[in-house]
C-alpha cells in the first residue's frame, strides 16, 4: 500500500476499481483510488490524448459501497490529464448524478486540466447545485491541499483582486450555467438573467436567449412531427384494418359462393351420373333388343333383298348405340374441360357442333359421328366444312389438329 506523498494518506487501490475501455485508437483504463478513507481519487491511466464518452456510475458506486462512506459528502479528485473532450452523453450522465443525488458530492477539485476541455470544466462547475463546491486547480498537490482545508472548514473560495472582476465571474457562470441547463438538462424554459442594457456582456446573454428560442422552438416542431407521424401512422394502420376487414368479408362471401356452386356442380355431377347410369341402361336395353331382332329376322323365310336391308338396319341400329354408350362411358373431366373451353373460345357454336367437335377429338370417324348425330355421311361432311368457317381455319388447316391442340392452351 503507498502513501501520497501531500498528505501523507493511505492510498488504497482494488482492482475492481478499474475497468478497461478500448476506443477506435487505443484503449486506456479509467482508476479509481482512495485517499484515506474518504477521499476519492479519479484518473485516466494512458500515454495519448482520449475524449470521455459514456461514465462508469456503477464503478463509481462499488468504491463507495466497498469504502463504507455512507451518507457522508464525498471528496472527488479529478485527474483530467490527456482528457481533450467529452461526449454530451458524458454531460449528460454527469449531470444525472449530480441531481439525482445518488451520490452526495461535497466537493470536487479538477486539475491537470487540459486547456482545450477548460471551458468544459468551467461550465460544469457552473451548473452544479449551491451546497456542491467545484474548483479548478493547477496540479495534484494544489487539489489535496484544497480539499484538506475543505475538510478543516476553511475558506477555499476564489478570492478575486476587484469587484469588476468578481462581477464578470459571476456573469460568466451564468451565462455557462444556463448553457449547461439549455444542453446537459434539456431545461429549454428555464429563466435567463439578463444584465443591464449598458453591460458589454448583454450581447452574449441575448445570444443564449435567442439560442433557447431556437432549440426551444425546434423541439415544439419535433414535437409536432412526432405527433403527425403518429396520427398518420394510426391512420394509416385504421385504413388498413378497414382494407383488411373489408378484404375478409369479401373472401368470406366469396367462399360461401364457391361453396355453392360446388354443392350445385356435386348435385349437377350426381344427377348427370344418375343420367349416365339410366342412358347405359337403356342403350344395353335397345342394343339387346336389336340383336334379338335381328337373330329373329335371320331365321324369316322372306325376300332376300328385303331380308338384307332388314339386317343392316338393325346393325346400323346397334352400331350406333354402341357409339352412344362409348361417347357416354369416355367423357371424362378433361372432355368437360375441353368443351367448356371450346364453347367460351367460339360462342357461335351450337350443341350438336359441339358434341361433333369432341367426337372429331375422340377419334370418332366421319361414318360413326353422322350416326351418333342422326345424319348421313354426306350432310355430317358439310357440317364439318361449316365448322371449319366458324372456328376461323383455312382450307389447309386441319379442324382435329386444331381441336386436339385446343386443350392444351393456357386460358
Amino acid at each position: 500500500m503507498s502513501t501520497c506523498t501531500v498528505s501523507n494518506m493511505e492510498i488504497t487501490e482494488n482492482p475492481n476499481w478499474r475497468t478497461l475501455h478500448k476506443d477506435s485508437n487505443n484503449g486506456y483504463q479509467k482508476v479509481v483510488k482512495r485517499l484515506g478513507n474518504d477521499v476519492i481519487l479519479y484518473s485516466i491511466e494512458t500515454d495519448h490524448d482520449i475524449s470521455l464518452d459514456t461514465m462508469n456510475i456503477d464503478m463509481l458506486q462499488t468504491v463507495l459501497q466497498d469504502s463504507k462512506i455512507g451518507n457522508k459528502p464525498v471528496c472527488l479528485l479529478w485527474n483530467m490529464k490527456h482528457i481533450t473532450n467529452i461526449s454530451l452523453t458524458y454531460k449528460k450522465q454527469i449531470a444525472n448524478l449530480i441531481y439525482n443525488r445518488r451520490v452526495h458530492f461535497g466537493i470536487v477539485v479538477f486539475f491537470n486540466v487540459e486547456p482545450v476541455c477548460m471551458t468544459l470544466v468551467q461550465t460544469f462547475a457552473a451548473m452544479v447545485p449551491e451546497d456542491m463546491t467545484v474548483l479548478i486547480k493547477q496540479n495534484y498537490t494544489e487539489a489535496v491541499n484544497t480539499t484538506l482545508a475543505w475538510k478543516e472548514g476553511l475558506p477555499v473560495d476564489t478570492i478575486y483582486e476587484s469587484a469588476e472582476e468578481e462581477k464578470y465571474e459571476l456573469q460568466k457562470n451564468e451565462f455557462l450555467a444556463a448553457l449547461a441547463r439549455i444542453s446537459w438538462l434539456d431545461m429549454m424554459e428555464q429563466s435567463i438573467p439578463m444584465p443591464s442594457n449598458d453591460d458589454k456582456l448583454l450581447p452574449f446573454f441575448q445570444a443564449i436567449s435567442h439560442l433557447q428560442s431556437d432549440l426551444l422552438e425546434i423541439s415544439r416542431n419535433k414535437e409536432q412531427e412526432l405527433r403527425q407521424i403518429e396520427q398518420d401512422g394510426e391512420k394509416t394502420l385504421t385504413e388498413k384494418n378497414i382494407l383488411l376487414n373489408a378484404q375478409k368479408e369479401l373472401y368470406k362471401k366469396l367462399k360461401n359462393q364457391l361453396e355453392k356452386e360446388k354443392s350445385a356442380l356435386t348435385a349437377r355431377i350426381a344427377t348427370q351420373e344418375m343420367e349416365l347410369t339410366r342412358i347405359s341402361t337403356a342403350v344395353v336395353e335397345k342394343t339387346s333388343a336389336l340383336r334379338q331382332l335381328l337373330d329373329l329376322i335371320t331365321t324369316l323365310d322372306i325376300d332376300q333383298s328385303q331380308k338384307r336391308t332388314m339386317i343392316d338396319i338393325c346393325s346400323n341400329m346397334i352400331d350406333t348405340e354402341l357409339i352412344e354408350k362409348r361417347l357416354n362411358i369416355e367423357l371424362t373431366t378433361t372432355d368437360s374441360e375441353f368443351l367448356s373451353k371450346l364453347q367460351k373460345k367460339h360462342p357461335n357454336l351450337n350443341q350438336r357442333e359441339l358434341r361433333i367437335c369432341l367426337l372429331i377429338k375422340l377419334n370418332y370417324n366421319t361414318r360413326d359421328i353422322a350416326r351418333s348425330v342422326g345424319i348421313s355421311t354426306r350432310g355430317m361432311e358439310s357440317i364439318r366444312y361449316r365448322m371449319h368457317k366458324k372456328v376461323g381455319l383455312s382450307k389447309h388447316q386441319s379442324l382435329k389438329s386444331y381441336l386436339t391442340e385446343l386443350i392444351m392452351q393456357r386460358d
